[in-house]
């Protein structure tokens, strides 16, 4: 069994920073990709930012020159650092984690239960 556990959510001020933390843990054999996606109320979720193993990173464009991701590989770990947060990044933020499990060939996709982020203007 793999858990994924968030911190870091809150309410912050447009403008603001908040940094979001994801920590994997369970029967892991590695992980690839980890991601942030988001959901705010009425809308479809949406990928927010991702990196491989190798550090290789992906961002939503919306994220771009405001979200950073980064992880550490020996703490099973994920962060997504947000500058200049906007009313618009009002959602609830989940982290995703590809994890091959121990014993086994392949690899799945594991979510955390979400942590919500608000911006007020």
């Amino acid at each position: 069994q793999v858990h994924l556990v968030e911190s870091g959510g809150g309410l912050v001020q447009a403008g603001g920073s908040l940094r979001l933390s994801c920590a994997a843990s369970g029967s892991i054999s590695s992980i690839n990709t980890m991601g942030w996606y988001r959901q705010a109320p009425g809308k479809q979720r949406e990928l927010v930012a991702a990196i491989t193993s190798g550090g290789s990173t992906n961002y939503a464009d919306s994220a771009k020159g405001r979200f950073s991701i980064s992880r550490d590989n020996a703490k099973n770990t994920v962060y997504l650092q947000m500058t200049n947060l906007k009313p618009e990044d009002t959602a609830v933020y989940f982290c995703t984690a590809d994890v091959f499990p121990m014993l086994v060939t392949r690899s799945y996709r594991y979510w955390g239960q979400g942590t919500q982020v608000t911006v007020s203007s």
